[in-house]
């Protein structure tokens, strides 16, 4: 299976502690998640991730086609960063991690996620066509609503 790697960066000038609890928030996933993707949590929500916690979803990447999706929060530092793990859906692996880091300028989050494709030769070639794309148009989306929430906020 060949592991492939998305890694985005992107500074928020806040504090770490309004940065954390954005993002430790599992219901404001929604939120910054594109409308067709057809994204809808399917299990109950805590107002803050912990490890152990399963959260279940249905999405829609492809032709509005529903898939169930089920990740875990394996590894967490309040206020550094936090793992979710897919135990079951449509990626033969996912483990993204999500880091906060202060600096004098405000929070710099990096999303850095390694992910592998089911089905051999055919998942690479889904790669090289669509999924790639997808996950990428994914993570400018979440870049352009958090950098207006944010800025919002600041005003």
């Amino acid at each position: 299976m060949k592991i492939y790697r998305l890694n985005r960066k992107q500074l928020i000038k806040h504090d770490i502690n309004f940065v954390w609890n954005f993002f430790s928030n599992p219901t404001n996933l929604k939120e910054i998640t594109p409308k067709d993707m057809g994204f809808i949590v399917t299990s109950e929500l805590p107002t803050e991730v912990y490890a152990g916690l399963v959260i279940t979803y249905k999405i829609s990447p492809i032709a509005g086609l529903p898939v169930n999706w089920v990740t875990e929060i394996t590894h967490l530092d309040r206020l550094n960063y936090f793992v979710d793990e897919q135990r079951f859906g449509p990626y033969k692996f996912w483990h993204h991690t999500h880091k906060f880091k202060l600096t004098d300028e405000g929070v710099i989050m990096e999303d850095t996620v390694y992910y592998g494709l089911p089905f051999g030769i055919l998942g690479r070639i889904a790669h090289s066509i669509f999924v790639r794309k997808k996950l990428e148009q994914i993570f400018d989306y979440r870049f352009k609503v958090l950098e207006n929430y944010f800025n919002t906020i600041n005003s």
